[in-house]
């Protein structure tokens, strides 16, 4: 019980330190090289960020398939896909859930871009997306053309993500480079 209560007050004072200091967790580096990696798809064939090559890719960490959280964001981005396209971005999400949970859960949202199994976590600790809970924390990176990441933020919350509107936003709003 001493144990609880500690953890408790323990992960509330952090919480509490984030909020009050205003200071985001931290994430990949922007500017600096994207880490390359492979991962599964819904289908089972392997993916890798290098294929991307030439081309704007948008990261989204989210904790879990089929919550009611991740699944109203999910198809927020599908609702408003031809958004990202108009701007050159291809968009993978990714979390620790299987293959065939991505598989089922794609498939019952008609989402139009690849979700990609992290079932070790090493994407998600290489791109500093996991949570305490050891799953994908809610997280957005997006890379550039020739592999550089020039967008990495959180939602300290998992309760909250970001719109789609809020998140072109900040895309928009980054200086060419």
């Amino acid at each position: 019980m001493f144990l609880t209560i500690y953890l408790s007050v323990e992960t509330h004072r952090v919480v509490m330190g984030f909020l009050q200091n205003n200071k985001k967790i931290p994430m990949i580096t922007e500017n600096t090289k994207a880490p390359d990696f492979t991962l599964p798809d819904s289908e089972g064939n392997k993916v890798s960020l290098s294929a991307f090559t030439g081309k704007r890719v948008l990261l989204v960490f989210y904790p879990a398939d089929d919550s009611p959280v991740c699944t109203t964001q999910l198809c927020s981005y599908r609702d408003n896909y031809t958004e990202f396209s108009k701007r050159g971005i291809t968009i993978l999400g990714i979390n620790t859930d299987s293959i065939d949970s991505h598989k089922q859960f794609g498939e019952k949202n008609s989402l139009p871009f690849t979700l990609l199994s992290d079932h070790d976590k090493r994407v998600s600790e290489s791109y500093d997306a996991i949570a305490f809970l050891g799953i994908s924390q809610r997280a957005y990176v997006l890379i550039d053309e020739k592999g550089i990441v020039r967008l990495s933020f959180n939602d300290f919350l998992p309760l909250f993500y970001q719109s789609t509107r809020d998140l072109l936003a900040k895309i928009d709003a980054m200086k060419p480079e």
